[in-house]
């Protein structure tokens, strides 16, 4: 009992004091180790800020879809889930199915209302429409996600840079000193590591957000081309029934 009572107050002064002196090593770090950990704070800031901006997009995405396809599904006409769709947010859905609808006004326009039963009426030129339209919004989708896999893959070897440069700043001073004790070599060895752990702390999310993005991004192209295929066969319905 005594033990822990001695033992337990010192954790959080060492802890305290490992930052002071982490701080303290990187306000004494060069100006090359400075620039570097400056870029990957940048980088760090602007990734977050991304993820979060894709967060809320992508919640906001999922919403509208489940509820323009419960829309579709209840057999609302087409001119109000056009109406819908152009006067409510926009997501990949509504935007292709916007371009479907676009697409068979334009058709119906130029060949007259829909074409008897047993008639080829070309919903193919529907589907390309729709299928143009998909591969924009995904393209849409992506922005900034090339940024999140630079940040990833460039981070860790800018970090390493940083390393490589407070290792030499280390070797130089025990040059300068003529001495290898702790003391001289523990500032070159603290800013290089330093450099290495905010390298890893700006990949790491950068990497796990990149891949969720993506998967989340074939998730929206899956449900968007099976929507599609879904607004077809309503089309090829209505004309077999006249």
């Amino acid at each position: 009992m005594l033990t822990m009572g001695i033992v337990l107050p010192v954790f959080p002064a060492a802890a305290g004091g490992l930052d002071t002196q982490v701080l303290h090593h990187v306000m004494l770090a060069g100006p090359i180790v400075k620039l570097i950990l400056l870029i990957l704070i940048v980088f760090s800031v602007v990734s977050w800020a991304v993820i979060f901006m894709k967060i809320k997009m992508f919640s906001g995405i999922n919403r509208i879809h489940d509820d323009f396809a419960r829309a579709f599904a209840e057999g609302k006409g087409l001119p109000a889930l056009y109406e819908r769709a152009q006067k409510g947010s926009r997501a990949p859905m509504t935007e292709v199915f916007r371009a479907g609808y676009i697409e068979l006004t334009r058709i119906n326009r130029e060949r007259g209302e829909m074409p008897p039963p047993g008639s080829r009426f070309p919903t193919e030129n529907v589907t390309r429409a729709m299928n143009k339209a998909a591969y924009e919004q995904i393209g849409t989708l992506e922005e900034f996600l090339p940024f999140l896999a630079t940040t990833g893959s460039a981070a860790p070897f800018i970090g390493l840079f940083g390393t490589v440069w407070g290792i030499m700043n280390a070797f130089s001073g025990i040059a300068s000193s003529g001495s290898a004790t702790l003391a001289t070599v523990a500032p070159g060895i603290a800013e290089a590591l330093v450099a290495t752990a905010i390298g890893l702390m700006a990949a790491i999310p950068a990497v796990i957000a990149y891949n969720y993005f993506l998967n989340r991004i074939r998730v929206i192209h899956t449900r968007v081309d099976g929507f599609t295929v879904e607004f077809i066969n309503f089309l090829d319905r209505k004309i077999d029934k006249g």
